[in-house]
């Protein structure tokens, strides 16, 4: 591939100067007609680099000279991959142009070191409506300096934005991108400062949420040795007060049986598996042994297994017995155990396939027989199932069955079967909340039921870590005059890291002010009480990003997604919680929420309360600086 004239294509791109260094090595700027030994497999990069903007597809812009990659050939449900010869890495940089979808391990560029992924980068794309514009990445690669590598563009993903767009891939010792942290632990530039976030690498699902002798365990789906999903093990974190994790060492590693796919853990307080040694009880962990995922496990099916822990869940053992529950059907997982006393049995609710979950119990964790199967329309794996009282009436307890998407039903369960009364019912409207899992074993004295999900799908440009966790929430199961419906709102703990407040009351706002001018910062917990009045709407703008409520229609708007949102006596009530790379919305006590992720620029640290089409009356605003959890 040939080398361009840097410089006057920048100007032509539309006058971003890139002011090539005369010691910068390209790798490709994708002129040519081909790929020349670029590797391409799929289809979806098609015989040769685009000219721009492919049929039926957005305008493309931001690409330099005349050609790019664009994984969009014949539209979005091509994949593919395309992989560069072996180049020495000899500058401490890499820039390259990227744009398409925003799919991390889906639609995503690589840096391939021994075969394994060292880096990553996506698009921006995740919603409709976004832009075909490419934006400088920078990769900073300076400890890889003289060893082989070479990139892997990728696009395993069809839908919506499932396409990847790269151009003008360059070695250099200048940064294109804006400058961004990527050395300094947990105070990288996209690390949350509140939020879970593995040490480095990927993460995903919560599993294994227990608590025990005041500690929070946070066990999770882990790649150890990769940025993207694979080699699933189970990382593990503490905490005492649901803000402040610890990671220790990794918990389950893969074997013989499978890597370790997602679970639960509880305490077996009358040692019915017989597992105790000393004084501690037993944490077990129950888990899906993802068999044929791993050369050592080629050929076994997928099965459920245990490990249980004698210290407080520092060391695991396997169980001899495993699998304890065999193969069923498909790639049957994600086991949630719950102890039932009226029975004295564990009962373990079981993703089998499709929208199908099974029904098990077991006196002792190690034995299963089968109860019934349960079939929830639009939902699939990660099942929870937990009994909770209905808020104010102690007496009325119902069980709560919520797949992995957060939907759920509201039932009775009698020990043998689980009989839905309402649902499912969305728990959440946001775009980044998956995976969902609840706490076992939080003492009856707290008596709260918390949860925490995966926020899957966010963007951490040239961070070593990749993917982060919800901020826990407390749930609560209220009656309202539709039915019994969860409310989720994050656990009073937050409270811990309030720094300065600011407060406005009894003011009435209207269009062209702002009342937070002035006001900046990238950490918060921002709450209000506002009554619409004759208002269109009014909304929060936060680093760039709105948080809306359109009047008319009744609807909250954040990041693309939209909700349904009454006012209740004429008011809406809003919390949002505002990290590096997320934004949480809770409205009226948590019976709307909207759990996302963002990215916006680091140097946008703006707030601003808007209002269209006349005045509102601010009864309360309060802006609550948030504290890193990591400091």
């Amino acid at each position: 591939m040939r080398y361009p004239f840097v410089a006057l294509l920048a100007g032509l791109a539309g006058g971003l100067a890139v002011g090539a260094a005369s010691d910068d090595i390209l790798i490709a700027d994708f002129e040519g007609e081909t790929y020349g030994d670029w590797q391409a497999a799929g289809e979806a990069f098609g015989p040769g680099p685009a000219r721009g903007t492919l049929p039926n597809q957005m305008p493309v812009t931001g690409f330099l000279g005349r050609g790019l990659v664009n994984s969009f050939y014949k539209g979005d449900g091509t994949t593919g991959t395309l992989t560069s010869p072996e180049f020495k890495i000899q500058r401490r940089h890499l820039n390259f142009l990227v744009g398409g979808g925003g799919y991390a391990g889906e639609t995503c560029v690589n840096l391939l070191v021994n075969g394994q992924a060292v880096r990553t980068a996506t698009g921006p794309n995740t919603q409709p409506g976004g832009s075909e514009q490419l934006d400088w990445a920078t990769w900073d690669v300076g400890e890889f300096l003289n060893r082989a590598a070479r990139i892997q563009i990728v696009d395993q993903r069809t839908g919506g934005w499932g396409h990847i767009n790269v151009d003008h891939i360059v070695q250099s010792g200048q940064r294109q991108a804006e400058a961004i942290v990527t050395n300094v632990l947990y105070h990288e530039t996209y690390r949350p400062q509140f939020h879970f976030t593995a040490r480095n690498n990927w993460h995903n699902d919560p599993n294994g949420l227990v608590f025990y002798r005041g500690e929070y365990h946070l066990f999770f789906q882990h790649n150890p040795s990769g940025i993207n999903w694979g080699n699933m093990t189970w990382g593990h974190a503490v905490s005492r007060d649901l803000v402040h994790w610890e990671q220790l060492p990794n918990a389950l590693e893969p074997d013989r049986l499978g890597t370790i796919f997602s679970g639960s853990a509880v305490v077996d307080w009358h040692n019915t598996a017989g597992f105790q040694r000393g004084r501690e009880k037993t944490l077990v962990a129950i888990y899906t042994a993802a068999g044929d995922t791993s050369p050592e496990s080629k050929g076994q099916p997928f099965t459920q297994c245990v490990a249980y822990s004698n210290d407080r869940g520092r060391t695991w053992t396997k169980c001899e017995r495993n699998p304890v529950l065999p193969h069923i059907i498909g790639g049957n997982r994600d086991p949630k155990v719950v102890w039932h006393a009226p029975t004295r049995k564990w009962i373990m609710a079981l993703y089998k396939d499709g929208n199908v979950y099974a029904f098990f119990a077991s006196p002792d964790l190690k034995s299963w027989t089968h109860l019934h199967d349960l079939t929830v329309p639009g939902c699939g794996e990660c099942p929870d199932f937990f009994e909770m009282p209905v808020e104010g009436d102690p007496r009325n307890q119902k069980w709560v069955f919520t797949a992995a998407n957060g939907h759920y039903l509201v039932g009775a369960f009698d020990g043998q079967r689980f009989t839905p009364e309402t649902g499912p019912h969305p728990a959440d409207w946001g775009s980044n909340y998956y995976a969902v899992q609840t706490y076992s074993d939080i003492p009856a004295r707290d008596g709260r039921r918390i949860q925490i999900a995966w926020m899957s799908g966010g963007r951490y440009p040239g961070m070593p870590f990749n993917q982060q966790m919800s901020f826990p929430c407390e749930l609560k199961l209220r009656s309202f005059a539709e039915g019994l419906r969860l409310c989720r709102l994050p656990v009073r703990e937050i409270a811990r890291l309030h720094a300065q407040k600011k407060t406005w009351r009894a003011q009435t706002a209207r269009p062209g002010e702002n009342l937070l001018a002035g006001v900046a910062g990238e950490l918060f917990d921002l709450r209000a009480e506002i009554e619409p009045g004759e208002a269109s709407g009014f909304g929060l703008r936060v680093r760039g990003e709105a948080v809306h409520y359109a009047a008319k229609d009744k609807q909250l708007t954040c990041l693309g997604k939209s909700a349904p949102l009454e006012p209740v006596a004429n008011r809406l009530k809003l919390q949002i919680l505002v990290d590096r790379t997320s934004l949480e919305v809770f409205a009226h006590d948590g019976r709307v929420a909207m759990t996302s992720c963002f990215l916006p620029k680091p140097g946008n640290r703006s707030l601003e309360f808007y209002v269209e089409g006349g005045p509102v009356k601010v009864i309360s605003l309060h802006v609550i600086e948030v504290r890193s959890a990591w400091r």
